[in-house]
């Protein structure tokens, strides 16, 4: 568990939403792996959403937000879709500053799954989010740079380890940026040294 004193003395640090919508299980999986990763900043509070059973309250109440979805043609799935056309357009506007990543289960290699990850972003940055991707290694040619991308459910080592990473560099985000913890983004910075391959 990563430490980060807190200047909100006895609260948590920062709030992070995990909403993601899943057909067969393993988005929904990659989702708990996020929080999972979230929750090693020590001090963040975490919620993890089904978006069929998530409402704006949700969404006010985060600091950060990462945005799953299974990879529908390409893009985001009709529940997310309909969840930023309905459920929080009354928030557009109001919303801006708040940190967000993605992420997407794909049915194989090459099915689409960054476009899903960059057609989420797009949602989150129209709505006044920060968004980011990892420059992180974290298995051989397997980088997080829209988002943590696998096909079908997170088998592999490298894919949960993924997933994790992206949730812990969503609390890592939220605790520099929001809490004002900016020692972290040089430890962030310094921990990604020599992680390139020529």
């Amino acid at each position: 568990m990563i430490a980060v004193e807190s200047h909100r003395s006895g609260e948590a640090m920062g709030k992070i939403l995990v909403l993601y919508d899943s057909r067969t299980g393993n988005t929904k999986r990659m989702a708990e792996l996020v929080a999972e990763g979230a929750r090693s900043v020590e001090g963040m509070e975490v919620r993890l959403r089904w978006v069929a059973e998530a409402g704006r309250g949700d969404v006010l109440w985060c600091d950060g937000l990462a945005l799953g979805t299974p990879t529908n043609i390409g893009l985001v799935s009709w529940r997310i879709k309909r969840f930023f056309d309905e459920e929080l357009l009354e928030l557009w506007g109001k919303i801006d500053g708040k940190i967000g990543c993605a992420f997407s289960s794909e049915g194989g290699w090459g099915g689409g799954g960054e476009l899903a990850c960059q057609s989420a972003l797009t949602l989150l940055m129209n709505y006044g989010f920060l968004v980011f991707g990892v420059t992180d290694y974290v298995g051989e040619e397997l980088t997080l740079h829209y988002g943590a991308v696998v096909p079908g459910g997170p088998e592999s080592r490298e894919e949960r380890e993924g997933c994790r990473r992206l949730g812990r560099r969503l609390a890592e985000w939220v605790a520099a940026f929001i809490d004002g913890k900016r020692a972290l983004v040089e430890r962030i910075r310094k921990d990604q040294e020599g992680r390139f391959v020529d």
